[in-house]
């Protein structure tokens, strides 16, 4: 299955890019035991960031932030055969 992992990104950062990175990296970490399971992960930051970046995007929520963050996500949902939504601030293990 193509499987959407959803969570924090922006919120509760009060958009210190470090705090994002951080977000990322708490999604990203249970992409490999979805892969590994058989799985394909997806998160929308990964088609996002570099599409925002390319639109000339320097800080959330400016102009080309908010033309492509949430859409991609949009986007993705009707393509995706799963959605799993992380809670915000928890560790979270992923067994299967």
């Amino acid at each position: 299955m193509l499987i959407l992992i959803a969570g924090p990104y922006r919120s509760g950062t009060n958009d210190q890019p470090e705090l994002m990175e951080k977000n990322l990296r708490y999604l990203e970490g249970v992409a490999l035991p979805l892969f590994r399971a058989g799985h394909i992960p997806m998160i929308g930051e990964w088609v996002a960031l570099p599409l925002m970046r390319e639109a000339g995007s320097v800080t959330p929520g400016d102009a080309p932030y908010n033309e492509i963050a949430y859409p991609v996500a949009d986007r993705l949902l009707t393509k995706c055969d799963a959605l799993l939504r992380l809670p915000e601030n928890q560790q979270v293990q992923i067994r299967m």
